[in-house]
């Protein structure tokens, strides 16, 4: 398998440079050449695996330049018991006859980034140790990306963090989670601005292609390629759980930032998982929906970007979307280009054809939003009628889900965190504070070690210079 850049660099690479570099020299988003088909007898063999086997079985057909002994060994040491509570590790909850939560929160930071960021973690040290390299790892966070890469990366071997997030723009519980950390590889850095000021600067330091191989830059946003292809697995680990036949059909609700999540599982779609509908759900920020509902795609400014309760979906400027739309196009590199590079960049927003639009059904996409008080009403009528209480993004998946269901068919909705980490929304919905796991008890109260910088990618670039 080779990987092609979404924006048409001529230089095809194998996955474990991908691994390292993050965005293309290009700064387009890498893909594979062609999605591997899974037939039904690879179902059929697939639906009775642990999930550290089901995940090697998946990834072995993206991955040809790590031994399979290597591979189902990395595996093996990510997806265990110890670190995701469970055997099953991705179990379902039905809250109602065909109505079911995907539990992804069961790792070290209760959020579902755990399930990619883990391999990564990984995956890097291995990689590294056979390049007998050193990585400096660039990422954006407005949430939980950076404690699932943080935790995932603290003390591996051949590795420094440097992770960007809005100041004052997380939980508190978030924010201690990244914060706390004293590991000497560990950098926190606190910028004066909202996720997509972070993003940005993220993409402007990939792109200078000097800097970024002179300080072996990398990156664990889910523009990496690694991350989004361990989150497929679960995708597939949920139609098992939820069907008894391979001809059997589900529905995903994902709630959707960077739109890596929900991007996963158009893979696993394209790949023939049987997905009738996926979902996507987003808060008062709702580019993502507008899109799917019109075909524009706006960027909103930092003071037209809402602060919201479910504060990890506080997000304009959706990376993964140029790898759905390069699909959307025919993977026309030019095409791809034109709208994200010309006139994105340029002017904020592009409008595809009504052709390309009309396109989009096909691939099984509906969307809607979320507001406050949706998130309240759905905490609140879960934990009467279920005993079940959920975060503020899982939340708003809910919500959406429940606007699109169809009859007969299991519909998922992928949990995005545990409760615990928005305990404001959480009492104001149900009167109480949500359980927190002992260990993670106080944790707001630890030292914190943090550095605070403008939006500014060269006064990033001279911290990374002078700490790596």
């Amino acid at each position: 398998m080779k990987y092609l850049s979404t924006r048409g660099n001529a230089t095809q690479r194998g996955f474990c440079e991908i691994l390292l570099e993050g965005l293309a020299p290009d700064g387009g988003l890498y893909l594979p050449a062609h999605y591997p088909v899974v037939d039904a007898a690879m179902l059929a063999r697939w639906r009775g695996l642990a999930y550290h086997e089901l995940a090697y079985e998946i990834l072995s057909l993206y991955i040809a330049d790590i031994p399979a002994d290597d591979l189902r060994a990395l595996t093996a040491k990510t997806y265990t018991a110890e670190v995701f509570g469970t055997e099953q590790i991705v179990p379902l909850r039905a809250l109602e006859p065909a109505l079911y939560l995907q539990a992804l929160s069961n790792g070290p930071t209760l959020a579902f980034k755990d399930m990619a960021m883990q391999l990564l973690g990984n995956l890097f040290e291995y990689e590294l140790a056979r390049r007998s390299q050193v990585l400096n790892i660039l990422g954006a966070t407005s949430g939980d990306t950076g404690s699932a890469a943080e935790y995932a990366m603290r003390g591996k071997a051949g590795v420094n963090v440097f992770m960007l997030s809005p100041k004052g723009r997380m939980s508190p519980f978030q924010q201690a989670q990244m914060f706390s950390l004293q590991d000497a590889n560990i950098h926190n850095i606190a910028i004066e601005g909202v996720f997509d000021d972070c993003q940005d600067i993220v993409k402007a330091v990939s792109n200078d292609l000097a800097f970024k191989r002179r300080h072996h830059i990398g990156t664990v946003n889910s523009i990496n390629w690694a991350r989004l292809l361990a989150q497929v697995v679960y995708y597939f680990a949920g139609f098992f759980q939820a069907t008894k036949r391979d001809d059997e059909s589900v529905t995903f609700a994902v709630p959707s930032g960077n739109f890596g999540n929900i991007c996963a599982g158009h893979v696993a779609r394209m790949m023939g998982l049987p997905i009738r509908q996926l979902v996507l759900a987003t808060n008062e920020n709702n580019v993502l929906d507008e899109f799917f509902r019109t075909g524009s795609y706006r960027v909103r400014s930092s003071a037209e970007t809402h602060e919201t309760s479910s504060p990890s979906m506080d997000i304009s400027k959706a990376s993964n979307v140029e790898r759905f739309v390069f699909d959307l196009v025919g993977r026309d590199a030019a095409r791809t280009q034109e709208l994200f590079k010309t006139e994105l960049d340029r002017r904020g927003t592009f409008t595809i054809t009504a052709a390309e639009f009309a396109r989009i059904a096909g691939y099984g996409f509906v969307s809607g939003s979320s507001t406050h008080a949706d998130r309240l009403a759905t905490i609140r009528d879960t934990h009467e009628r279920f005993g079940t209480v959920v975060d503020t993004h899982t939340a708003d998946g809910l919500k959406v889900a429940r606007d699109h269901r169809s009859p007969g068919v299991p519909t998922i909705v992928l949990e995005t965190a545990l409760p615990a980490k928005f305990a404001e929304t959480i009492v104001e919905a149900i009167g109480r504070e949500p359980d927190r796991p002992a260990a993670l008890r106080g944790i707001e109260r630890l030292p914190k070690r943090f550095e605070v910088m403008p939006a500014d990618a060269a006064r990033v670039k001279a911290f990374i210079a002078a700490h790596s």
